[in-house]
C-alpha cells in the first residue's frame, strides 16, 4: 500500500500585502474523533503487546501521515487477510469489515483485533436487523468505500447502494412498502438528506434508521466549517484524498460561501498563489487527522503574515470509546491506562 514520506523541507510562504488585516479562522471541533483515536491507539497497543509486525487490513484510518507513522513502528498494511501469514495478528480498520472477511481471518488462524468504530458497528447491526425482518435496505454511500463494503456485506441480498441524490431517482426496489435507508457515517449531512428526501418522494413508506447514521464528528466538523465559510476568502482542509469526510469538508466550505477551498495532506502543499489577495483563511481538518498537521499549516500561514488566529467553536466533544477487548489489559493482566483510547486533546 503506497504511502508518502514527509518532505524534509518546504519552501517558506511569502508575506505579501493584501487589503486589510490578515487573519485565520480555526474551526473547532476538528481533527481526530473518538473512533479514529481508538483505532490508532489499538494498533499502537497491539505493537506494544505482541511486537512487530502487526498486520492491518486496509488503512487503519484514511490518513497518509498516520499510516506512515504506524508503518515505521512495525505495522504492515495489507489489502486482504489472505496476505497475512497464518497465525499472525491482524487489526481490522476503523471502517469495518464484512462477515466474509471475519471468516477469512478465522480460516487462516489469525488473531483478529476489531478496531471498527462503534458508530459503524451500530450501522452493521441495523443492517442485520432490517435484513432479518426482510426489509430492502437502501444504503446511501460511495460504492467501493471500505465502510460501505463492510455494511453491505452484512446483508448482501438485501442491500442496494445509492451513491448520490440523482441515483435516488432511478433506484429500483422490489417492495416499495418495505424499504429502509441507512447511510455511510462520513457523508455530507446535506447531501444525505437530499438523497433521503428524493427517495421518500418515490417511496412514501420509506423507513428511517432508529437513529441518525451520520457520525457526530462528521456533523460537528461540517457545522463548524459552515459557520466559517461565509467569512473566508480561502478554506484549507487538512486531510487525505481518500478521506471521505475531509473531501466533504471542501465541498461544504464552497457550498456555504468560501471563495476557494483546497485539501492538503501537509503544510508544504499550501501554494503561494492561493494566498494572493486573501485576507481571511478558514482552517479545519478531517476526523482522521492528527493535530500536529494542523499546527504545521498554521505555522506556514504565520510566515505569510496570518498570525492572528481565532478559534471558532460550535460544539464540545468529550466522547471516548473503549479499546478492543484484547487490548484493555496490560501484559500483567491489569487494566491498561489507555483502555479508553485517547491521548489527544479534543479540538
Amino acid at each position: 500500500m503506497p504511502t508518502r514520506r514527509r518532505a524534509p523541507e518546504r519552501a517558506r510562504l511569502e508575506n505579501r500585502p493584501v487589503d486589510g488585516e490578515k487573519r485565520v479562522l480555526l474551526a473547532a471541533p476538528r481533527g481526530y474523533c473518538a473512533g479514529v483515536d481508538r483505532a490508532v491507539v489499538a494498533v499502537e497497543k497491539a505493537l506494544e503487546r505482541y511486537g512487530a509486525p502487526v498486520y492491518v487490513r486496509k488503512q487503519i484510518v484514511h490518513n497518509i501521515h498516520v499510516v506512515t507513522e504506524l508503518e515505521q513502528k512495525g505495522a504492515i498494511f495489507v489489502e486482504e487477510v489472505d496476505e497475512v501469514p497464518e497465525g499472525a495478528h491482524v487489526v481490522f480498520s476503523a471502517h469495518g469489515v464484512s462477515p466474509a472477511v471475519v471468516q477469512g481471518a478465522a480460516d487462516r488462524g489469525l488473531h483478529a483485533i476489531d478496531a471498527t468504530c462503534p458508530l459503524v458497528t451500530k450501522v452493521h447491526r441495523e443492517a442485520v436487523r432490517f435484513a432479518r425482518d426482510d426489509f430492502e435496505i437502501l444504503l446511501i454511500g460511495h460504492e467501493g468505500h471500505e465502510e460501505v463494503e463492510g455494511t453491505a456485506g452484512e446483508a448482501p441480498e438485501h442491500v442496494t447502494i445509492v451513491n448520490s441524490p440523482d441515483e435516488a431517482d432511478t433506484v429500483v426496489v422490489k417492495d416499495p412498502n418495505k424499504v429502509v435507508w441507512l447511510s455511510q457515517t462520513t457523508l455530507s449531512v446535506d447531501e444525505t438528506m437530499e438523497t433521503v428526501n428524493r427517495l421518500r418522494a418515490r417511496f412514501p413508506e420509506l423507513q428511517n434508521p432508529p437513529s441518525d447514521d451520520i457520525c457526530y464528528a462528521t456533523q460537528n466538523r461540517q457545522v463548524a466549517i459552515k459557520k466559517i465559510a461565509k467569512d473566508a476568502d480561502l478554506v484549507i482542509v487538512v486531510g487525505s484524498a481518500n478521506s471521505s469526510n475531509s473531501v466533504r469538508l471542501v465541498e461544504v466550505a464552497l457550498e456555504y460561501g468560501a471563495k476557494a477551498a483546497y485539501r492538503v495532506d501537509y503544510a508544504d502543499e499550501v501554494r503561494q498563489e492561493w494566498l494572493d489577495g486573501v485576507r481571511t483563511i478558514g482552517v479545519t481538518s478531517g476526523a482522521s487527522v492528527p493535530e500536529v498537521l494542523v499546527r504545521e499549516v498554521l505555522e506556514a500561514l504565520d510566515e505569510a503574515g496570518y498570525a492572528d488566529v481565532e478559534e471558532v467553536r460550535t460544539a464540545e466533544e468529550d466522547l471516548m470509546f473503549s479499546l478492543p477487548k484484547e487490548l484493555r489489559q496490560d501484559t500483567s493482566g491489569k487494566r491498561d491506562e489507555r483502555a479508553l483510547g485517547g491521548r489527544v486533546s479534543r479540538a
